[in-house]
């Protein structure tokens, strides 16, 4: 491990692009118009049914660099070599880039391919450290390739991998305006208008009313028209699980906070757990291909099986989604001249849908896991006070109740035993808050400065969740060091 304490926050790096443009991007990103619609050669009467399939990518950004530095887990995985799996470092990066090869492929054959792509402003963040022109030209010509750009949508995310329902409630706007102001930066003001599709990391979603309010309103208020869910996170009204139909159409997750405020936003239900062998062998893909038209509202729509999976962890996506993925496209192509079942990205489907005169009022209203059994505890007594009772008393007859939020993971908490990362957290975003609000209310132009984007830079980095995964030891002494430089920033 690096010698930490001979590191000073103040050291020169270069700053990531995470602030300074936050009205401008915010006009950019609440223009409305269709993003697929005039390019698309899909046609919702000849489709039977749909898979989405999303890759997520992600590397922390870690402090430790050969003097104590920031730097992409990429890359100490390069200068690593020995250390175990770091072997797989080219396997990694090769995947990160591979899509710009697959895709002409497929199209040069006639086939019609579709992928949704997830990366962490981290990771972003760690290509351009490392000087990986080969990463980032494969990424340009995915995002602003005219022939490409029918048939990949990117998805927004947070900036640098944090979970939702742990995150302060101040930061989740700054988590996300932070992703898009790099993802302009690096691509454009026009492409970042194409990204209207939200990929929570974890699939976490907030179930506590005051949080997932709070997370709903800020992806509305950053330009976002659907996100997507893991399906065991929501529940319908009453309490009930979602029926199989229902996971195969879009739904309207409904967020209520303590104060009785609502706002909504469209949901894509991923189905099934995190195992990443349902995109690396197609699965979506193969459970599409038996399914057909389902009821929504006053009319019916092909039913769309959605999935996302880590783009790069395990040897099923390292080795054998390439030729899966070009074989279920293949098949596609060779089927009915590419009618029946079909791939089709998020935004795409949501717009033919519309087009057809299905909208966001026929979709099935959700919320988040649990909240039935708090509503009827709390019956009318709204208010948070009255909301922390009730969760309280739940808790105390109910082991199972849980505010904490669903993933796609059941058996991690990210909340559980890591008091040493998440107090800090804490303390630090309430510290910055303090500190830069009253400034940034006075002239927004603060956000342009070094020391807020430094302050913040490890505020974002203090709250990725690869800090709590992989359980106590160096990955919490990350946390700590990131911490106690996050402090220095706020002194200096």
């Amino acid at each position: 491990m690096p010698p930490f304490d001979n590191y000073s926050v103040v050291s020169i790096f270069s700053l990531p692009p995470i602030s300074g443009r936050e009205a401008e991007i915010l006009a950019l990103v609440q223009q409305q118009q269709p993003i697929f619609l005039s390019d698309t050669n899909l046609h919702l009467e000849q489709i039977n049914s749909a898979f989405a399939c999303a890759l997520h990518m992600h590397q922390p950004t870690i402090p430790a660099g050969a003097n104590g530095e920031l730097i992409s887990h990429l890359q100490y995985m390069v200068e690593h070599p020995g250390e175990g799996d770091n072997h797989n470092a080219e396997a990694f990066a090769n995947c990160y880039r591979r899509l710009a090869d697959i895709l002409p492929q497929l199209i040069a054959e006639g086939a019609n391919p579709r992928i949704m792509l997830d990366y962490s402003g981290n990771l972003l963040w760690g290509f351009q450290q490392m000087d990986r022109h080969d990463i980032l030209e494969a990424l340009q010509r995915l995002v602003l390739d005219p022939a490409l750009q029918p048939h990949v949508e990117w998805l927004g995310t947070f900036w640098s991998h944090a979970v939702a329902p742990s995150t302060p409630i101040p930061d989740l706007k700054l988590q996300i305006l932070a992703w898009q102001h790099h993802f302009a930066d690096m691509f454009g003001d026009e492409a970042l208008q194409r990204v209207k599709g939200f990929s929570p990391p974890e699939m976490h979603l907030p179930n506590h009313p005051d949080t997932l309010y709070e997370f709903v309103k800020a992806l509305r208020e950053c330009g976002y028209r659907w996100l997507l869910v893991q399906e065991h996170s929501v529940e319908n009204p009453d309490g009930c699980a979602l029926s199989q139909e229902q996971k195969l159409v879009p739904n309207q997750l409904v967020a209520r906070s303590s104060s009785g405020d609502v706002a909504t936003i469209t949901a894509l239900i991923k189905t099934q757990g995190s195992d990443t062998k349902l995109v690396g062998q197609m699965q979506p893909y193969y459970e599409a291909l038996g399914r057909g038209s389902v009821p929504l509202g006053d009319t019916s729509v092909p039913a769309l099986v959605s999935q996302i999976a880590d783009g790069e962890n395990g040897g099923v996506m390292m080795n054998e989604f390439p030729q899966a993925f070009i074989q279920a496209h293949q098949r596609i192509a060779a089927a009915e001249g590419g009618h029946g079942t079909v791939a089709v990205n998020g935004s795409e489907y949501l717009e033919l849908l519309e087009v057809a005169g299905v909208s966001a009022g026929d979709f099935p209203p959700i919320q988040a896991v649990q909240q039935h059994k708090l509503w009827q505890q709390l019956g009318v007594s709204a208010g948070s006070s009255n909301v922390d009772e009730a969760i309280a008393e739940l808790k105390a007859r109910d082991s199972s109740f849980s505010m904490a939020g669903a993933s796609w993971t059941n058996n991690l908490s990210w909340v559980e035993g890591y008091d040493n990362v998440l107090e800090p957290m804490t303390s630090l975003s309430a510290a910055f808050h303090q500190h830069f609000d009253p400034l940034v209310n006075a002239d927004a132009k603060v956000t342009q400065t070094q020391p807020y984007q430094q302050a913040l830079l490890h505020l974002l980095l203090l709250e990725t969740s690869c800090f709590r995964y992989w359980g106590q030891g160096v990955w919490t002494d990350y946390a700590s060091e990131i911490h106690r430089r996050g402090v220095v920033s706020l002194a200096t």
